[in-house]
């Protein structure tokens, strides 16, 4: 997608991150130009949308010496990431003799790059390319098709923000020329689905299994496409089965949820899931044992059949009760982004402290501070760590003997936000 329109700031914004400044912004000859504001003040200017997976090129000019950088995961300043801060790091295009392009950086350096800066073509546009996947990030930086920095974010590195703003740099306070400048044009971004970072292999039929990097990386399988080891049905256990690889939803049975054995607390979940006409289930996350409703002891992203539920029931549905739903809280950004029926839709859940990240299909729904959303019980009240689970909650308008299906689930528990 083109983040930027060659004529106007739109889609743009001066405040939002940890760097917020006075640096003066303008379109001039179809660039975003950036300039030292009053002062020598500098600053950010971010995108309005956050992203978390994602392959960003772009061109920059930057007249020396001058300091620039790409920013990522930008979020407030001041805010822990339970209350929806943390850190982002930066890609340095930092143009001086003692400066370094193409190192990260994050209230300090994470990964000097001595020799990024002998590649910057001087007095030209160079293209820039930045690659970033992963909890923590993997970052691959390339300039002018050459690969400069390859680098993964060790855990021990501290709270880094799951997800954020994209932000480009006027550093400030520098004493440059008083015509130093910095611009950008051509900036396209394409969202990456987790998968592409080489975590899974997947057959033909649509089976994933995790790679050495995945496994590497945190991630492993809740459903061995066996049997249902690992979880329990709520109740007397009835209305579930494998097959082929799949757990199926029966029409029969009596059991309301399929949880996990296991209790999480802060988590990147992923999962395929399909549905049959009609069909009413969800998904459950840190959910209490103690009784009472899965929904409310934890939450639910909501799976429905948003393509005919209203029609057959004659009924209206509150906004957040549409597929992606955070279930009696916040309505889903998007609603075009369920498959049609009887095709597969894959969630991307990141729960890490108050903070919850759904996508579905690639397409961000939400990314909110449950602590700033509404809710009855408040979020607050909940319990912070519970099951993964599946609703069984099947219509009697459905046909056939199921209802809904789930595969290729992976969860990738993370240290816990206190």
């Amino acid at each position: 997608m083109q983040l930027f329109d060659g004529k106007t700031l739109k889609g743009w914004v001066t405040s939002g991150g940890r760097y917020d400044g006075n640096a003066r912004w303008s379109v001039e000859e179809g660039t975003i130009t950036g300039r030292e504001g009053p002062n020598s003040a500098g600053g950010l200017i971010y995108t309005e949308s956050a992203y978390r997976d994602f392959d960003l090129e772009l061109d920059a000019w930057i007249t020396y010496p001058f300091d620039s950088g790409v920013f990522l995961h930008m979020v407030p300043g001041g805010l822990s990431v339970e209350e929806g801060g943390g850190k982002g790091p930066q890609i340095t295009l930092d143009y001086r003799p003692d400066g370094e392009v193409g190192g990260i950086y994050a209230d300090g350096y994470l990964f000097h790059n001595t020799r990024g800066k002998d590649r910057w073509k001087r007095d030209e546009w160079n293209h820039l390319r930045v690659r970033c996947v992963g909890n923590p990030m993997h970052l691959t930086f390339w300039m002018n098709g050459e690969l400069v920095t390859d680098y993964r974010l060790p855990i021990s590195q501290g709270a880094f923000a799951p997800t954020g703003l994209i932000g480009l740099q006027v550093h400030g306070a520098r004493s440059e020329p008083e015509k130093s400048v910095v611009r950008f044009k051509n900036i396209v971004l394409r969202e990456l689905d987790p998968a592409q970072d080489g975590f899974w292999s997947k057959d033909e039929a649509g089976q994933q299994r995790l790679t050495k990097a995945g496994e590497a990386a945190g991630w492993r399988s809740l459903f061995n496409g066996k049997d249902l080891s690992g979880w329990s049905g709520s109740g007397d256990g009835t209305g579930y089965a494998v097959e082929k690889g799949e757990i199926a939803f029966l029409v029969e049975g009596n059991s309301a949820e399929l949880m996990t054995d296991e209790d999480f607390q802060d988590f990147d979940l992923r999962l395929d899931f399909k549905i049959a006409k009609m069909a009413n289930s969800g998904l459950f996350l840190r959910s209490g044992r103690a009784g009472g409703n899965p929904s409310y002891t934890g939450c639910e992203v909501q799976i429905l059949d948003d393509f005919n539920w209203e029609k057959v029931t004659n009924s209206t549905l509150a906004p957040y009760q549409f597929s992606g739903g955070l279930y009696g809280s916040v309505a889903p950004a998007i609603k075009d982004a369920l498959r049609p029926l009887g095709e597969w839709n894959t969630y991307e859940v990141h729960f890490h402290g108050t903070r919850i990240q759904t996508k579905l299909n690639g397409k961000l729904l939400y990314d909110v501070d449950t602590l700033q959303v509404p809710g009855e019980p408040a979020f607050k009240d909940r319990v912070k760590t519970g099951f993964i689970g599946m609703q069984r909650h099947a219509p009697s308008q459905v046909e056939g003997h199921a209802y809904a299906w789930f595969r290729n689930i992976f969860v990738r528990p993370a240290q816990s936000v206190e």
